[in-house]
């Protein structure tokens, strides 16, 4: 019984760490601590083209699930038979678990974006793709101001 119950723990705590990952506002309207307080360039312009877009997510992210799903499914493998059977199926349940921890790491991880042309006051065309809020929907003809930072822009309504 306790090998159940440790081994839900592991399971429950790998997913609060592969959820954990995760920005509570990862929109275009988010700023991180070392943007704050920065000059930044701003321009405007009208969007010209909005396109749905997937963001994918980091490789940093697939090794956090793959090394995760690895450890569960060896713990899980483990407790299979005795002997060279278990070591076998503790080897089994780790690529097992490796490869579904990477999928699950990967789906957790995508996004939606938007791609954004958009024609500055200058003529200059640009685009930028940032991730999509549902408050915030872009539409071609909208006036739009583009903050940039270095080689970071945000695209915010005017």
């Amino acid at each position: 019984m306790m090998k159940k119950i440790s081994v839900s723990m592991l399971v429950a705590l790998s997913f609060v760490t592969l959820t954990g990952c995760s920005s509570p506002n990862p929109y275009g309207d988010a700023y991180g601590a070392s943007e704050t307080r920065s000059i930044q360039q701003v321009y405007y312009g009208t969007i010209v083209k909005a396109e749905p877009v997937t963001i994918d997510a980091s490789d940093q992210t697939n090794v956090i699930g793959t090394i995760a799903g690895a450890a569960i499914g060896g713990l899980l493998g483990s407790k299979v038979g005795g002997g060279t059977g278990s070591d076998i199926a503790a080897i089994g349940g780790g690529l097992l678990g490796g490869y579904a921890g990477s999928e699950a790491a990967g789906a957790a991880g995508q996004r939606n974006g938007v791609n954004l042309t958009i024609q500055l006051e200058d003529g200059q065309v640009i685009a930028i793709v940032q991730e999509a809020n549902p408050n915030m929907i872009f539409q071609p003809g909208q006036p739009v101001q583009v903050n940039v930072d270095g080689d970071n822009a945000r695209v915010v309504p005017r």
